[in-house]
């Protein structure tokens, strides 16, 4: 016998092994991938359908409609459009060529939640002619902060909601227009493990006492990142998300107490029984991909404008953030 095999099968006797024992493990580890093999050929298994697929990245423009041929309740056509979008840092949607979706939609008004810049550290891409530009920041710099981009002048334009300890964060611009308020926010999140929810809990009710004062002067379109998905067909997996940060009852039900000061969910009002119908993904698991998401970003409008209400688009084509953006037609 070899050296080299008088060596291994006096380790094997050495360490409780024999040759017929490593025999009969390989023949039976032979099987088992025999076994394995017909199997997946009878099923038709491959592994690659289990491979998940990767988020897109890029936006193909060509492949949107923009158009809106749907008219409102009253039979109108709409004469006002409305975006919204969370960028989640317009300086990284900018380098991602999100402001092509500015141009392609060309919305008459278009707010951005998260910016995480003021306007003098905006990028110079972002600066698109023919809209004037309205920004707020908060305090910490690189947190929060929205914008506003408007074709259209407004009489008047505020930041914050009258709350010291919300203002400094920069969530809200309000711009008033001769027909109706613009309001456009974004709602502190409830936090990984719910450390921030009462701070939410706090915020809900000045919220809500400001629009419902806007309301009483002029109807009132709001939008953008309200954090809560306020329905189980608002996200892909209620039952395990009761206690996470946007669907805690908490939560949904300070949304439900904002409709019923006579708000109005355009999205739900007129598609209420459309699922998969998302605007955010979490980057972790490709979820957009798999359309694992959540419906977090809104339009509400004032109950006296839903029939001037044409339709409410989600841009779910549309990449550059773990949020989409959201179009409101409107006939006012």
């Amino acid at each position: 016998m070899p050296k080299r095999k008088v060596q291994k099968s006096i380790e094997n006797f050495c360490s409780g092994k024999s040759e017929v024992g490593l025999v009969k493990a390989e023949e039976k580890n032979g099987q088992s991938r025999a076994k394995r093999a017909r199997t997946t050929k009878a099923t038709g298994e491959n592994k690659q359908k289990d491979v998940i697929p990767i988020n897109k990245m890029d936006t193909d423009y060509s492949k949107i409609n923009f158009k809106c041929e749907r008219k409102s309740a009253d039979g109108k056509s709409w004469n006002l459009k409305i975006s919204s979008w969370n960028v989640v840092s317009l300086k990284a949607v900018t380098n991602k060529n999100g402001m092509e979706f500015l141009k392609k939609e060309s919305p008459d008004i278009m707010c951005f939640q998260e910016t995480k810049c003021n306007e003098k550290k905006a990028p110079e891409q972002a600066k698109v002619p023919g809209y004037q530009r309205y920004f707020v920041s908060g305090e910490k710099e690189g947190y929060a902060g929205v914008a506003l981009y408007s074709k259209l002048k407004p009489i008047k334009v505020d930041y914050g909601i009258g709350d010291k300890e919300h203002d400094k964060e920069g969530r809200v611009i309000t711009a008033e227009y001769d027909k109706f308020y613009l309001v456009t926010a974004y709602v502190p999140n409830a936090g990984r493990g719910l450390v921030t929810l009462p701070k939410r809990m706090k915020w809900d009710p000045i919220f809500r006492s400001y629009l419902k004062k806007l309301d009483a002067q002029k109807p009132v379109v709001l939008c953008g990142d309200l954090n809560v998905a306020h329905k189980e067909i608002d996200l892909k997996n209620p039952s395990t998300n009761t206690r996470t940060a946007g669907f805690t009852q908490e939560e949904r039900d300070g949304f439900t107490a904002l409709l019923n000061e006579g708000f109005i969910d355009t999205f739900r009002h007129l598609y209420p029984d459309k699922t998969g119908a998302y605007t955010y993904w979490n980057y972790i698991g490709n979820a957009r991909s798999r359309n694992a998401g959540w419906r977090l970003d809104y339009f509400a409008v004032s109950q006296r404008l839903i029939n001037s209400v044409c339709d409410n688009v989600i841009r779910n084509e549309v990449y550059g953030s773990d949020h989409c953006p959201i179009t409101l037609f409107i006939s006012l």
